[in-house]
Order: structure tokens, then sequence, then C-alpha cells
């Protein structure tokens, strides 16, 4: 994954009023943290903070004036809930060559054979990756996958260097047949009620005397 070159300035105002002021200003409050550091306070700009956020796992390539630029992974994405901008990001400080555990997204990619469908277990995979290596996503194919096919873990195509550090038999997806109503018709149990149901003839409410 390539390196996003982001523009950060130092803040040294905090609380809901500094940070108000930051977003009126299209910037983003950020704290950059790890490898032992002090946590650092800073600003990012907001239009290219939330583009490069669009991608999962982003690497970001923090430039600071009078300071040497740092690669950082976003730990944390907090967001307005009615207008999905970011409000706040927390970062990881990450070196090259330094291996680190992500969430990656899994693709399904292909058609299966007939009338098969796909039963997807897991959107994304752990897994323990180069920071400067984070695939964009893993792909999954199911081209000619055939009623009774599985795919686990251990069988996805990962990127050279690349590992999941979970259960190798955990299920990815797996393929099936349709189910009746995936196919329009009706289940055998519903058409037998109907029929009964107009075999019935209705009963006439009793009369009953007042005299």
């Amino acid at each position: 994954m390539a390196e996003i070159v982001i523009k950060a300035e130092a803040r040294e105002e905090f609380g809901k009023g500094a940070s108000r002021r930051l977003r009126q200003n299209k910037l983003i409050p950020a704290v950059l943290y790890g490898h032992g550091l002090d946590p650092i306070h800073i600003s990012l700009p907001a239009h290219a903070t939330q583009m490069a956020l669009r991608t999962a796992n982003a690497l970001l390539d923090i430039e600071m004036e009078g300071k040497d630029n740092q690669l950082a992974l976003p730990k944390q994405i907090q967001r307005n809930p009615i207008r999905d901008t970011i409000t706040h990001v927390d970062l990881i400080a990450v070196r090259r060559g330094e291996k680190v555990q992500v969430e990656v997204p899994l693709t399904v990619t292909g058609e299966v054979r007939g009338a098969a469908v796909v039963l997807q277990d897991q959107n994304s995979i752990t897994l323990e990756v180069e920071a400067t290596s984070i695939p964009a996503f893993i792909e999954v194919s199911v081209d000619g996958a055939e009623v009774g096919v599985v795919i686990l873990a251990q069988d996805l195509i990962l990127p050279e260097g690349a590992v999941f550090p979970g259960d190798p038999e955990l299920l990815i997806l797996s393929v099936q047949a349709p189910q009746a109503q995936d196919l329009g018709e009706t289940p055998e149990e519903e058409i037998e009620g109907e029929e009964g149901a107009e075999g019935e003839e209705a009963t006439p409410a009793e009369e009953t005397s007042e005299e």
C-alpha cells in the first residue's frame, strides 16, 4: 500500500472548545502515539485526511515542520454520526519493516456454478504483515465453485510475508444450494395450507333466539 503524505501541525490547545475551533478551520484534531513515545497532539487537514482514510488501514506519512516524518496507521476514527465527517483520529506510529496486526477486508470474486449461492461468514480477516505492505483487500475467488465447496482461512492466498495468526480452519465462506424462496417457489407447506383453507366451508353463525 502506498504511503500518503499528510502535513500535520502541533497543537497546544485542548478540550471541546479548541477542537471545535479546529474543525471550523477545516482541521481535524488527532493524537499520535506508540513505540514508547509520549502522545503527540496534532491537527490534520480535514479534506486530505478524509480522502486518505477512505482506504482501510491507510499508511500515513506524517510530515511536521522541524521533525522527521513519521509513518502511522489509523487506530481509532471518530465520526460525526449525522454528517459522517471525521471529528478525531488516534494514530499509532509504525516503522519500516515492523510487523503489525490489522483487519483486512475480504472481497469475493467470480461466479459459482448453476443456481448455487455463496454464504459469507467473514467480511474481513486479521493479518500480521509489514506496515509498509498492508494489502487493500484479500481476494476470495469462487469462480466455478459448486454446492458443497467451503473456503477456510488456510485456503486464502495471502501476500508474501503476510500471516494469519488465528485458527487455520476458520470458515470464510461456503457454497450452498439455494432455498426455495431464493428460486421464487412457494414452500409445499404453504401450498398445502392454502388448499386446505380453500377446501373448507364456512360454518354459518348459529342463530340465537331472544324469545
